[in-house]
């Protein structure tokens, strides 16, 4: 090396930091690691040997190469030194006018954005989960500095701090920057502003640019969406599927599998789901509800085989380990499913699919207080999601907190609507007290005026009648739900009610239909092996099965026991979803 590096060396060679900022260019990383730390050590050893802007540049180049490498907090500390040879380049300047030699104008036009580094910094921060730090680093940026990825990242943090009016500003600036940012329009309507604010934020680019006509369309879908409004919210949607132009677009299909079965249509989620994994074999989006719908119905190898095709995707998101996680969940490996459920969290903490799974598997481990920890933070994440408040309250009941239960019942209840699924949660709630049993017989009753197949519905009417051995009402009622669809728990509870009633022929139909829906179904092969044992059972022993089939949960054996068994299929009501 020549005496001095901070000038372009005679005959117009490149200096060797332009080769450094070339190779950056070129994405040569490593390259520019090794090359750049061997620079800082010589200038470490000679301060003279570059220019304060060359170490500027050397410093943010290696800094640069350590985020590519992920040492965020490696590549954190060379950003901060950047910044302060900056501050320093920035103190000589004032004082030492430019002199206008040729070698410094290149130089002072290359140098790295100042904004860049800090956002970069930012990036690190929160890949290192330091959202407070991340937040204090960009509020430093001057508003009319702040590019949209700039004023993007702070709205998200905002957002995730829980500072909505800072986050609403940050996403409308970003808006009025970017009026097709759509992720930044979801933002502003996940926070509560009206679609038609939004909608007014981007009617000048709809005019303006031929086929843009559907995005009024699909903010007012989403405005639906985002204030738990699903029956709007899947009819706009369809009517945007159903448009030529956006036919089969994956991302609608998603929502519309994810807005079913928010809805509790179970069965057309899961058309949607596999209709959107058709199209794109590489989804990742979404899997994890899809996962757990399967795991719901008993198709384990189903969903063991979609954890494997996930895994092949990606491992660094979170639905591949949910997937897994309610594959173990489904088998009772509830030590697994909390560790699966743990390490999606720690991919993505805004996962609510992995946050349900790790409160289930802490409830089905006994350890309540905990599992009421990761709901509460489902809601906040997804306060229209029933599925959430669903595993919040089935952890008060757990704990005999009935007061917390119904207070909870009652606030979801006026919050998201009369509808058949908070009306069947009020009355699960009202169910556990003999106080208020008429109550919960007349919600339930609404409840299935409303959606007579809602299963959730059925199983608890289900549930009251048998308490008032009223068997030949309940009998007529599963028939009646079984009509239209089969369902695994219909069957094992029709079967428990035709034990009652002496029908054993048929109620040994009824459990091996529910057993070759979901053969892991415990309950109804116990069902099954003791009416085989029994072909004559005495009195005392049809007593006795009465008493066994007396409530369960949801899912099914209508009264709850203390079995691992009974836990697990109690567990279905609320580990999350309709």
């Amino acid at each position: 090396f020549p005496p001095t590096l901070s000038a372009r060396p005679a005959g117009g060679t490149m200096s060797v930091v332009e080769h450094v900022r070339e190779m950056a260019a070129a994405g040569l990383h490593s390259n520019v690691r090794l090359l750049s730390g061997l620079l800082l050590t010589m200038s470490g050893n000679n301060p003279e040997l570059f220019s304060p802007s060359q170490k500027y540049q050397l410093l943010v180049y290696h800094a640069d190469s350590l985020f590519h490498d992920k040492e965020y907090r490696n590549a954190v500390s060379k950003y901060t030194m950047a910044l302060q040879q900056k501050k320093a380049l920035s103190k000589t300047s004032k004082v030492r006018p430019s002199t206008g030699n040729a070698a410094s104008t290149p130089q002072s036009q290359c140098l790295p954005s100042e904004i860049e580094v800090k956002y970069k910094m930012a990036e690190c921060y929160t890949m290192l989960k330091q959202d407070k730090d991340a937040i204090a680093i960009l509020d430093g940026i001057p508003s009319r500095q702040r590019t949209p990825k700039i004023n993007m990242m702070l709205a998200n943090l905002y957002k995730k701090a829980g500072q909505e009016r800072s986050s609403v500003t940050s996403y409308k600036e970003v808006l009025r920057q970017c009026p097709l940012a759509l992720d930044a329009i979801l933002g502003l309507l996940s926070l509560s502003v009206k679609g038609a604010e939004v909608a007014s934020m981007t009617i000048n680019i709809i005019q303006s640019i031929p086929n843009l006509d559907w995005l009024s369309v699909w903010i007012k879908a989403y405005a639906f969406v985002h204030t738990g409004d699903n029956t709007r919210a899947i009819n706009t949607i369809c009517s945007l599927e159903k448009k030529s132009l956006l036919r089969d677009n994956v991302d609608l299909l998603g929502s519309l599998a994810d807005l079913y079965f928010r809805a509790g249509d179970n069965k057309n989620s899961i058309l949607k789901f596999e209709q959107a994994q058709m199209l794109d074999p590489y989804l990742i989006k979404g899997m994890d509800v899809y996962g757990y719908l399967l795991a719901r119905e008993g198709r384990l190898e189903d969903v063991e085989n979609l954890g494997c095709r996930l895994f092949n995707i990606s491992d660094q998101h979170a639905e591949p380990w949910v997937v897994s996680g309610c594959h173990s969940f489904y088998s009772k490996r509830y030590s697994r499913a909390l560790y699966l459920g743990a390490k999606a969290i720690q991919l993505n903490s805004n996962s609510v699919q992995a946050l349900l799974l790790k409160g289930a598997a802490l409830r089905n481990m006994g350890r309540v207080q905990e599992a009421i920890i990761h709901f509460r933070e489902a809601i906040r994440l997804a306060p229209c999601r029933l599925d959430c408040y669903e595993g919040l309250i089935e952890c008060y009941l757990a704990s005999n907190s009935i007061r917390e239960a119904m207070v909870m019942a009652n606030n979801v209840y006026k919050t998201l609507g009369a509808n058949a699924q908070t009306l069947t949660l009020l009355a699960t709630v009202c169910l556990e007290d003999p106080v208020t049993q008429e109550k919960a017989k007349t919600l339930l009753d609404k409840a299935l005026t409303q959606r007579p197949d809602y299963i959730k519905a059925v199983v608890k009417k289900a549930e009251l009648l048998s308490r008032e051995q009223k068997y030949e009402d309940g009998i007529a009622l599963l028939r009646n739900a079984l009509a239209n669809q089969s369902d695994c728990v219909l069957h094992r509870i029709l079967g428990d009610f035709l034990v009652a009633v002496n029908e054993y022929q048929e109620a040994m139909d009824q459990y091996s239909i529910a057993l070759s829906l979901d053969p892991n179904d415990q309950k109804s092969l116990e069902g099954l092996q003791k009416m085989e044992k029994e072909e004559s059972p005495t009195d005392a022993t049809q007593e006795e099965d009465v008493d066994d089939m007396e409530g369960s949960g949801e899912e099914g054996d209508l009264e709850g026991s203390d079995s691992e068994a009974a836990q697990w299929a109690d567990q279905e009501q609320w580990f999350g979803m309709q």
